[in-house]
């Protein structure tokens, strides 16, 4: 089973890098999506929740993922400082507004408003450029992101300080939980694992943020059915790579689309390629 993800993220993750590379070269074919504005909304019945079903067939709001940030660096989970300020701005000239993952929980399960062209910026592994130079650049366009923490890089060279991450949240941010270590949920067998990779670091992560941690990011983007499962206990929404959302749990598999070095044109078409959207 883990290699069956694995290899289906590494595929539709290639054919993400693929569209970035030739977005000059070929024509978007966005879907027809269609979001609930705010101030246009009808009667909301916000005591009944949505079912799974009626959670998938919903609209998929972008969900995009970044990894490092830094010059000189190769892969597909690089981009330099400069291509992620070019992102953010194309991003904001294109009439796109960040939204946070409390937004887009009452989005899926209770049918509430959102604002046009809405998405999420996410930012996986704690590193401290996403400090440093992502929140910075961000918050110059009015975005506010998603940062994932594996709390075992707490202070350490190249990651972010206690400080950062608490900071983060002052300013507007939602900081989430990517696991201890960045073992996969696919290798959690016992209660005990479940402790050390999730229970106790989100305890520790609320404590430094002041805040409860409701959202979590699946390290390599792999789940299952039965870590899904069992992470509702603790989490409002789970994020993955780009695969298949499971029918029984679709918030705790929500999309989201790694973004490599690509052209800010080449950004947008993946993303109505991704998401229709």
């Amino acid at each position: 089973m883990n290699r069956k993800f694995i290899l289906i993220s590494t595929l539709l993750l290639g054919l993400v890098v693929s569209s970035c590379k030739h977005a000059n070269q070929r024509d978007g074919n966005s879907g027809a999506a269609t979001y609930t504005v705010a101030g246009n909304e009808s009667a909301v019945d916000k005591q009944t929740m949505n079912t799974s079903a009626q959670i998938i067939a919903k609209p998929e709001v972008p969900v995009l993922c970044y990894h490092r940030i830094e010059e000189g660096k190769k892969g597909d989970y690089t981009v330099s400082p400069a291509t992620f300020t070019a992102h953010m701005k194309i991003l904001a000239d294109s009439g796109y507004h960040s939204i946070s993952p409390a937004q887009l929980y009452d989005y899926l399960v209770y049918n509430k408003a959102l604002p046009e062209k809405p998405m999420l910026i996410t930012f996986d592994d704690s590193r401290v450029e996403h400090a440093m130079i992502a929140a910075p650049v961000m918050e110059k366009y009015g975005f506010r992101g998603v940062f994932f923490i594996m709390t075992i890089t707490y202070n350490k060279k190249n990651y972010m300080t206690t400080d950062q991450i608490a900071g983060l949240a002052k300013a507007g941010h939602t900081v989430g939980l990517h696991s201890w270590d960045h073992t996969m949920v696919t290798k959690y067998k016992e209660a005990a694992d479940w402790q050390k990779e999730v229970a106790e670091p989100k305890k520790k992560l609320e404590k430094i943020v002041g805040k409860a941690v409701e959202y979590w990011a699946y390290p390599n983007g792999v789940y299952d059915h039965k870590g899904a499962g069992e992470l509702s206990k603790y989490f409002k929404i789970s994020f993955t790579l780009i695969s298949k959302r499971d029918s029984i749990q679709p918030l705790q598999t929500v999309r989201r689309m790694i973004v490599p070095e690509c052209t800010p044109q080449g950004l947008l078409k993946s993303m109505h390629r991704t998401f229709g959207k």
